[in-house]
């Protein structure tokens, strides 16, 4: 999905809890150990059956609710009735933040780094580069899938940055990566996550081959991620 049409979608589904009912019977359904009926739901709730059949399925459009159907008698067969439907909680994850964050990134990676090191004796920061490594490389794996034949390499590099929460900019012949997607975690161990930072860049930028003439470098400066890449040339005019 376009990073784009993905932070709409993201915000559209928070957005649907604004309403004071659609979020009380969310919270009914998703409370329960079963799932529920409008019947249930709506005496949950303690409203009418016709408003929590309008809100549990816009619960259901945005993608907070999915929906089963189920003869709640447990007979089967001619006379058993027909299925009744049923709601529960959505399988479907929403995160918005802003500036854009990816906590669950740095924690895949830091994860896969602790496992490395007690298994293997690898030293704890070295783990924490090659995980970073591999996750870079994983994110230009993605990337190819919905790779745009007619993007430019500068371009391509971009995009990938960007919908992972980068930022990039270009500034002449150097891409300022305005946001550090692991901020907080930056501020309190600098040096730890600039440089998972760092790994996780430089492997996708070699994986994606095609950006060869670009480098990561560490370039700390208050306000954005501490790696710039440099060799970007100048920019091409749009047209």
């Amino acid at each position: 999905m376009d990073p784009l049409d993905d932070f709409v979608a993201q915000v559209s589904g928070v957005g649907a809890l604004v309403e004071p009912a659609r979020r009380a019977l969310y919270l009914h359904v998703i409370a329960q150990p079963e799932p529920v009926s409008r019947d249930q739901a709506a005496a949950g709730v303690g409203v009418p059956r016709h408003t929590a059949k309008f809100h549990l399925d816009k619960l259901v459009a945005d993608g907070l609710l999915d929906v089963e159907f189920r003869r709640l008698s447990g007979r089967r067969g001619p006379g058993a009735g027909r299925p009744t439907k049923l709601y529960r909680r959505s399988d479907r994850q929403l995160a918005v933040s802003l500036p854009p964050r990816h906590y669950d990134l740095a924690g895949r990676i830091l994860a896969g780094a602790v496992d490395e090191s007690a298994r293997d004796g690898v030293p704890v920061r070295e783990a924490v580069q090659r995980a970073a490594a591999s996750a870079g490389r994983r994110l230009a794996g993605e990337d190819v899938r919905s790779h745009d034949p007619s993007a430019s390499s500068l371009e391509e590099v971009v995009g990938v940055l960007a919908s992972h929460g980068y930022e990039p900019r270009v500034e002449g012949d150097a891409v300022v990566l305005a946001n550090c997607p692991f901020h907080a975690l930056a501020r309190e161990h600098t040096e730890l996550v600039c440089g998972m930072n760092l790994h996780l860049v430089a492997a996708l930028l070699d994986e994606l081959g095609r950006a060869a003439s670009l480098e990561a470098a560490l370039r700390p400066a208050a306000g954005r991620c501490c790696v710039v890449l440099t060799g970007a040339g100048p920019r091409k005019p749009s047209r």
